[in-house]
């Protein structure tokens, strides 16, 4: 009965906070930063990303010479939308999601910046409200997560997150696990991970200034959540994992022998964002492991729904 309620009303049988899928070639939402009074509207869609989720903090890489006079130091908007904005058009018209944020911190690289904002305010909009409401009262509340807080993650996954695996070595101690709140910011030859300050493996991280993060297939879900236990525990001995390792070129990292590819980061910055410590780092080392592949991602389930209603939903997995 419970079932035939959930399929009636929101179309699914099953209730999620997040989805888990595969993109295929391209991502369709599209994410686009104003100023906060309005102003030029610049595309954004590649070059941001999560950092920290209490508070609720986001990256965005803008490049010198093309910052349509966003300079990190004033409030700011993200609008998250499901197709692209066209010549004249209201950005917010038909928007899935908008963000109001403020500035935190900045990093400055020679050919940009990244600019760190903290979450002040957003809206949702991609159910009906009273749908959504339903969701959080009848299947989302909780302790820890009150009514604003979902509203804030469901913006933030309204564009998909990579899931990645990331590794760590030392003398006496390794870990993996994955993430999704991570940013390759390639055109600047840098890369920054959001890590939460529970993690058993970030003080060591921070030590050793390294790191390595590897490109996976949606199809190793299983093995990648298996390893998401890793963020708060101490890994098993290695020989013990369910699967195999290679050692990364210049580290020696142990990295899980499904990997696509897996960068060597050496950390430069830190960054204490609140429940989230910002790593930023630049490659070292990359290598190519096997055969590139479909990528897991995650979106928020709210963003799944509003998918499935228009028949666009990316494939479950």
């Amino acid at each position: 009965m419970k079932g035939l309620f959930r399929k009636l009303v929101f179309g699914e049988t099953v209730i999620r906070e997040y989805a888990t899928v595969k993109v295929g070639d391209k991502i369709q939402e599209q994410v686009y930063l104003q100023g906060a009074d309005g102003g030029p509207v610049l595309d954004v869609s590649a070059f941001h990303w999560i950092f920290c989720l209490d508070p609720l903090v986001f990256g965005v890489w803008m490049e010198k010479g093309a910052m349509g006079g966003i300079d990190g130091s004033a409030s700011c908007k993200l609008i998250f939308r499901n197709k692209p904005l066209r010549s004249g058009e209201s950005p917010e018209k038909g928007a899935l999601a908008v963000a109001q944020l403020d500035p935190v911190d900045k990093i400055e690289e020679s050919k940009g910046f990244l600019f760190l904002l903290r979450l002040r305010s957003c809206q949702v909009y991609h159910i009906p409200s009273f749908k959504t409401r339903l969701l959080y009262s009848k299947y989302y509340k909780k302790p820890g997560l009150s009514y604003d807080k979902l509203i804030s993650f469901a913006t933030a996954y309204s564009y998909p997150r990579r899931v990645r695996v990331v590794s760590f070595r030392g003398e006496d101690y390794y870990n993996i696990f994955p993430m999704d709140l991570v940013g390759d910011i390639s055109q600047a030859g840098r890369y920054a991970f959001g890590l939460r300050h529970t993690n058993l493996a970030l003080s060591r991280i921070i030590e050793a200034k390294k790191i390595a993060v590897s490109e996976v297939s949606f199809a190793k879900k299983e093995m990648i959540y298996q390893l998401g236990s890793h963020h708060g525990t101490n890994p098993p001995p290695i020989d013990k994992l369910p699967f195999g390792v290679v050692t990364s070129p210049e580290f020696g990292f142990w990295i899980p022998d499904w990997a696509d590819s897996c960068k060597e980061i050496r950390i430069l910055k830190t960054i204490d964002l609140g429940s989230h410590m910002l790593l930023w780092g630049e490659p070292v080392v990359e290598a190519v492991l096997g055969p590139a592949s479909e990528h897991l991602y995650h979106i928020h389930f709210l963003l799944y729904l509003h998918q499935k209603r228009n028949g666009s939903a990316y494939p479950l997995v």
